[in-house]
C-alpha cells in the first residue's frame, strides 16, 4: 500500500468511529505502528486529523470534546509523545540519568512510563512488550548489567515496531537499527591516568568492581592512557562482591601495599569504595594524598569523603537528555541517519591527589 493510500484509508477509519488507534490502524493495513504514528503526524499537521495519546481524533470529535455546547470550541490539545523507559534495580548511579530523561520529557511535552530491568532477557522482553501494548511510541532501555552483552539485542527488540535508544549502554557491532547514548568511560579513565602521571605518578594501581558495566571500558581507558604515556600499568584489584566478604577483606591487599610503599597512586571504581579505602588508610595511621593519592570514578559521593575526593564525573543527566533527544528526532524523521553519541565526562580535582616525590617519580 502507497504512503498516500494509507493515509486516505486511515482518515476513512477516523471519519467513520471518530478516534482509531495506532495499533487498530496496524492491524488492519498489515503495516507497523510506526508507520501509522509517522502517517498520523503528517495527518495531523495538515489538519486532519488531531493526534491523541495512541492514535487519531477527528477534528469534529475533537472540538465536541473540548467543552460544552455553546462554548467557543478549539481544537483538544494534542499530547506528547510517550516512551517506555526500562532501568537497572537500584542503584545509586543511575537516578541522575533517570532525572536528566524526566527533566528533558517534562520540557518537550513527553510522558515516561518506568520499569525496572528484569534479571533474564526474557523477563526484559515482555517487560518493552507490554510498554509498547500500553502505548509507548518509543523505548529508552538501560537494562541491568550483564543482559545488554546480549547477542544481537536488535533481534529481539526489531519487531516491536518502535524505535529504541540504547541509554548508557553500548551494543557495538551488533546495534542494528538501535541508536546509542552513553558517557565515554573510556575517555574518562584516561582523564584519571594523565592527571595523576602529571604530578609525578609513574605506576597507578587500578581498582573496580567486577559487577559493572562499565568496568571494561574504563580499564580499557585506563590501560591505553598508560600505553600512551609509558606508565606502568597496575596492580590491578577486581573486587566481587558476590563472593561475600566485607570491604576489609576486598580491601585490605591494597592497604598493605600502601603502607609498604608498593602503591602511590589509584584510580578507584566506584566512589564509596574510595571512600571505604580512605577510611582503612586512615584508621592505620596513612594518609590520603601524601601515601595514596586517589582519582575516583562516578562523583556521587566524593566530595562527601573525610579527604574530599578527585573524581572523574560522567555526565549522566545530560545522557538522560540526549536519550531523549534522539527518541524525540527519530519519531520526527524515521529516515534519518542513525546515531550514536558519546559524552565526555571531566575530571573535578579536589584534595586526594597530589605531587608525589622521590622513588615513586623515578619507577
Amino acid at each position: 500500500m502507497l504512503t498516500e493510500e494509507r493515509r486516505e484509508a486511515i482518515l476513512r477509519m477516523v471519519e467513520r468511529r471518530g478516534t482509531v488507534t495506532v495499533k487498530e490502524a496496524a492491524e488492519e493495513m498489515s503495516v507497523s505502528a510506526v508507520t501509522v504514528r509517522q502517517d498520523v503526524r503528517d495527518l495531523a499537521s495538515r489538519g486532519l486529523v488531531v493526534r491523541v495519546h495512541g492514535g487519531a481524533m477527528s477534528p469534529a470529535a475533537a472540538r465536541q470534546a473540548s467543552g460544552p455546547q455553546g462554548e467557543e470550541s478549539r481544537p483538544a490539545a494534542r499530547p506528547g509523545p510517550v516512551f517506555g523507559l526500562v532501568v537497572p534495580p537500584g542503584d545509586y548511579y543511575y537516578p541522575e540519568i533517570i532525572r536528566g530523561v524526566q527533566e528533558a520529557a517534562r520540557t518537550h511535552g513527553a510522558r515516561v512510563v518506568l520499569a525496572v530491568s528484569g534479571e533474564t532477557l526474557a523477563d526484559n522482553r515482555e517487560q518493552v512488550r507490554r510498554l509498547v501494548a500500553a502505548g509507548a511510541e518509543g523505548l529508552l532501555l538501560m537494562p541491568r548489567a550483564g543482559l545488554e552483552a546480549a547477542e544481537h539485542p536488535e533481534e529481539w527488540l526489531a519487531d516491536l515496531g518502535v524505535p529504541v535508544v540504547l541509554v548508557d549502554r553500548r551494543a557495538g557491532g551488533h546495534a542494528g537499527r538501535l541508536e546509542q547514548v552513553a558517557s565515554d568511560h573510556a575517555y574518562g579513565a584516561g582523564l584519571a591516568v594523565r592527571h595523576l602521571a602529571g604530578l609525578g605518578h609513574r605506576r597507578i594501581a587500578f581498582v573496580a568492581r567486577s559487577d559493572s558495566p562499565n568496568t571494561p571500558l574504563i580499564q580499557e581507558g585506563y590501560a591505553a592512557a598508560c600505553r600512551d604515556l609509558g606508565l606502568v600499568a597496575g596492580p590491578g584489584y577486581r573486587i566481587d562482591a558476590a563472593d561475600g566478604g566485607a570491604p576489609a577483606e576486598w580491601f585490605e591487599e591494597l592497604v598493605r601495599a600502601v603502607g609498604a610503599g608498593e602503591v602511590r597512586a589509584a584510580l578507584v571504581h566506584n566512589d564509596l569504595d574510595a571512600v571505604t579505602v580512605v577510611g582503612m588508610l586512615q584508621a592505620r595511621g596513612l594518609k590520603v594524598p601524601d601515601d595514596l593519592a586517589v582519582v575516583t570514578y562516578d562523583d556521587e559521593v566524593a566530595e562527601l569523603s573525610d579527604v574530599p575526593l578527585t573524581a572523574v564525573a560522567p555526565p549522566k543527566r545530560a545522557v538522560g537528555a540526549w536519550a531523549v533527544d534522539l527518541m524525540r528526532r527519530r519519531l520526527a524523521e524515521p529516515s534519518a541517519p542513525l546515531a550514536e553519541l558519546l559524552l565526555r565526562p571531566e575530571l573535578r580535582v579536589r584534595a586526594s591527589s597530589g605531587a608525589v616525590g622521590g622513588s615513586d617519580a623515578r619507577r
